[in-house]
């Protein structure tokens, strides 16, 4: 199953427990396939996994942790003011809103292989 917006980036621990981490930084139109991404992924790991997610230390195969934010930015000009010296900032317009999404999952290594096959990672 390929994902667009979603591009997991794998690490393994010396204990054997992966985290696969991706984040996604799109304009507003985009969103609702991010957060689609996310359901599939999440609901993916939940159906092949059932009743396991929970702190790996506490004996369950996976966990994760999602987080998102919206960013409002402003354009400024730069202009350089030769005889101050100085640099003088003119702010521009409020811009469009950028979404960043951080999805990280942890793992037991059954839990990340069967990612990995599922999500066509190497």
């Amino acid at each position: 199953m390929s994902l667009d917006y979603l591009h997991f980036d794998y690490a393994e621990g010396d204990d054997g427990t992966g985290t696969l981490e991706a984040m996604a930084s799109t304009w507003p139109e985009q969103v609702p396939a991010v957060h689609a991404e996310v359901v599939r992924v999440l609901a993916w790991a939940h159906a092949e996994f059932p009743g396991r997610r929970g702190a790996l230390e506490d004996g369950f195969d996976w966990d994760y942790n999602l987080h998102g934010m919206r960013e409002l930015t402003a354009p400024e000009a730069l202009l350089y003011d030769e005889a101050a010296g100085r640099l003088v900032v003119q702010p521009g317009p409020p811009g469009k809103a950028r979404h960043t999404l951080t999805l990280t999952l942890s793992g037991n290594a059954g839990f990340c292989e069967a990612f990995r096959q599922q999500f066509g990672l190497d």
